[in-house]
């Protein structure tokens, strides 16, 4: 048995593990008191501790040890929750996942001990007069000591289950006599509370096989392995080793209550086997010597569960995301394959039957089906992104020495996976930024009137197709002079062009690349990259952001993201011979302009529709496609959004709308950010994805 293929499932557990830890912290250091809280603790510190001596991560399993300790004397009223705690135990949570992140590498924890962390968890159990003096002994010298004590006083609970010895047992038992070994049989007890019980049941089978061979065991190895036992298992070894050293080799795995141990006499040992009446009767008398122990340690059975009553375990599943993508792909075939019969039925008449529109119909049902089926299995929520963000805010108010609060809402809004991938290093910088740039002092605040603790905001919610994510501040805003003076200075506009420019064209300078405000960087924010890195990402995934602003007030930055990125609800467009598709998310209207509705602002192009005056633009000068001939007088202008922003693109005719399938261009393609991918058309055509928000 390897523990190596129980790797994947530890490394995602462990990760939920202290996710839970980081989230119980927090509300610790707020509500020291909440048993809930501590109860909780206690709970993930003794599962990882498990789950890490399971793996043999003797490192993470001691310290996971040592902060079980400490909440077991606050769970007993022993202890306080005090703030100097709380820090160690994120300190704890820290090197937890340094651990974590070595073992994803490498498959190994390292060999940092964290004497330091360890020292200040005992000292702080020593400081406290109801624990001082109890870690004198380790909990395997405890536990031998209980397993020594009790065999002293009680020969009798020494006994073991009698096994019936198949004919290669009896002849390998004789062998291990000639060669002078030991033959110890025994009897393992693992605790009431374990939670993994076939897995210490083979760390066991582990430890002994470095001392000798395992002839028997009962129940059956495969049984063992299944959990089909108890709280209790018999082996027989054969070893060069005596007793003691078996005893102590079995309780050095965590979570084994007691072992109780013989060693045998190969002479003896057969002759109780050949003669029944005697073999019954040694049965019927050892059996209560062993039962003892396991009548006491032995739970109650759970009622059957009644039918139709909720499970108690967590019905997610996890996926590889490989699969997945297989799965993806398949759909996009199968859609492909529809256009193709779309296609034909309207190319061909004689196929066009009533039969064969139904059978069209039915499939494009199936595919939509299909495609939202696995939409939803590849949806993840984005609180698997946005939970480590809490922890972050504390530590900067610390390290910033300004007091603030992070208050989250519309965690379960949920992302499709690759976007969740990617999403976590912007929103973390907007975070970084709110809290080192955005808010103030609590001296400045003061002066104000605003509370002295700082408030960041990070709110989640669905919008269409789309999911909007907010990052916003109470803070100073931007201070619109300040940049408009450093683009100045930097060059980035020319003192004319400012004149003329807007506030919000001003703030949308801080998205060119390397531009920064920032007097000094710092490693909080900054660092020298300014929101053009951001942007850059965010629009890599088919989204935009835009900044609000108003001094004193506070700032905003809004995401918006597709849901997800492999198939989209398109309008197909025709320019000249060729045909484009723009993602329906991104169209307001479609709109007939006549000739005498265009109108000029600063040699530009643009309407006035509803009383918002909207630029025009050219598609067939910016794509290079040749016009019609015959160009009709009024025009076809699809008007798209980008925020608040709006453009008109003028179009030659509209195909329809279409589910499309979108295809990467790859990387040997150097071309303008305007396209974004492409897609088949029924007629195996290749149609470019015009990108709007580019265009705007």
């Amino acid at each position: 048995m390897d523990v190596s293929q129980y790797l994947e499932i530890f490394i995602d557990e462990t990760k939920e593990h202290l996710q839970s830890l980081s989230d119980h912290f927090m509300i610790l250091e707020k509500e020291p008191e909440n048993s809930d809280t501590i109860n909780e603790i206690f709970r993930a510190a003794h599962t990882l501790k498990g789950m890490a001596g399971t793996m043999g991560y003797k490192r993470m399993q001691r310290l996971t040890h040592d902060m079980e300790d400490v909440f077991s004397e606050i769970r007993s009223g022993n202890m306080k929750v005090t703030a100097d705690l709380v820090d160690i135990l994120f300190r704890c949570l820290d090197a937890l996942e340094a651990y974590l992140d070595n073992i994803m590498n490498s498959a190994d924890e390292g060999t940092e001990d964290n004497e330091d962390i360890i020292k200040l968890l005992n000292d702080t159990l020593k400081g406290n007069p109801a624990a001082e003096g109890e870690k004198t002994e380790t909990a395997g010298e405890q536990k031998e000591a209980e397993s020594s004590d009790s065999s002293d006083d009680n020969e009798e609970k020494r006994k073991y289950r009698q096994f019936q010895y198949a004919e290669f047992e009896k002849n390998a038992i004789k062998e291990a006599k000639e060669q002078n070994k030991n033959i110890i049989a025994a009897t393992i007890y693992v605790q009431e509370s374990c939670l993994l019980k076939a897995a210490r049941a083979f760390l066991v089978f582990k430890e002994l096989e470095g001392l000798g061979e395992v002839i028997k065991s009962d129940p059956s190895v495969q049984d063992i392995e299944d959990e089909k036992f108890e709280l209790d298992f018999s082996i027989a070894l054969i070893t060069d080793a005596d007793e003691e050293k078996v005893q102590k080799a079995i309780l050095s795995v965590s979570e084994i209550d007691k072992v109780y141990s013989e060693k045998l006499d190969a002479n003896t040992l057969f002759q109780t086997q050949e003669e029944p009446e005697v073999k019954e009767e040694t049965k019927e008398e050892e059996k209560p010597a062993a039962a003892p122990a396991a009548k006491a340690a032995e739970p109650k059975k759970a009622p059957s569960k009644a039918v139709g009553s909720k499970p108690v375990i967590n019905r997610s599943v996890r996926v590889d995301i490989e699969k997945l993508d297989d799965l993806m792909n398949q759909v996009s075939e199968l859609i492909i394959a529809k256009n193709g019969l779309v296609s034909v039925s309207e190319n061909d008449s004689n196929t066009n039957s009533q039969s064969f529109t139904e059978q069209i119909e039915y499939l494009e049902r199936i595919t939509t089906n299909l495609h939202e089926s696995v939409m939803k299995v590849r949806m993840v929520p984005i609180e698997s992104v946005v939970n480590r963000f809490p922890r972050m805010i504390r530590d900067l108010s610390k390290k910033l020495g300004k007091p603030m609060e992070l208050y989250m809402s519309g965690e379960d809004t949920e992302l499709d996976r690759t976007v969740i991938d990617e999403i976590g290093d912007p929103l973390m910088h907007l975070l970084r930024n709110s809290a080192d740039h955005g808010l103030e002092s609590a001296e400045r605040r003061k002066e104000l009137g605003k509370p002295e603790k700082g408030s960041v905001f990070l709110d989640a919610y669905q919008d269409g197709n789309n999911v909007v994510i907010e990052v916003r501040d109470d803070g100073a805003g931007i201070d619109v002079e300040k940049v408009r003076d450093k683009a100045i200075e930097k060059g980035t506009i020319t003192a004319e062009q400012a004149e003329t420019m807007e506030d919000k064209d001003i703030i949308d300078l801080l998205f060119m690349p390397s531009f920064s405000t920032a007097e000094k960087i710092t490693d909080v924010s900054g660092r020298g990259v300014g929101l053009d890195v951001v942007k850059s990402k965010i629009e890599g995934l088919g989204g935009d952001i835009e900044v609000r602003t108003k001094k004193n007030e506070g700032s905003t930055f809004t995401i918006r993201l597709p849901l997800t990125l492999a198939i989209i609800q398109a309008l197909m467009i025709e320019l000249g011979e060729e045909k484009y598709a723009i993602p329906l998310n991104s169209i307001q209207t479609i709109e007939d302009v006549t000739p005498e509705d265009i109108k000029y602002v600063r040699t530009k192009e643009v309407i006035n529709l509803r009383g918002m005056v909207i630029p025009l633009v050219r598609l067939y000068d910016i794509l290079d496609c040749p016009p019609r001939e015959e160009e009709s007088e009024n025009l076809t202008v699809v008007i798209v959004s980008k925020g608040d922003k709006q453009a008109g693109l003028v179009v030659d005719n509209l195909i329809g709308q279409q589910e499309i399938v979108i295809k990467p261009l790859g990387k040997y393609i150097n071309i303008e950010k305007m396209i974004s991918g492409a897609t088949i058309l029924g007629d195996g055509e290749v149609a470019l994805i015009l990108d709007a928000n580019a265009l705007v």
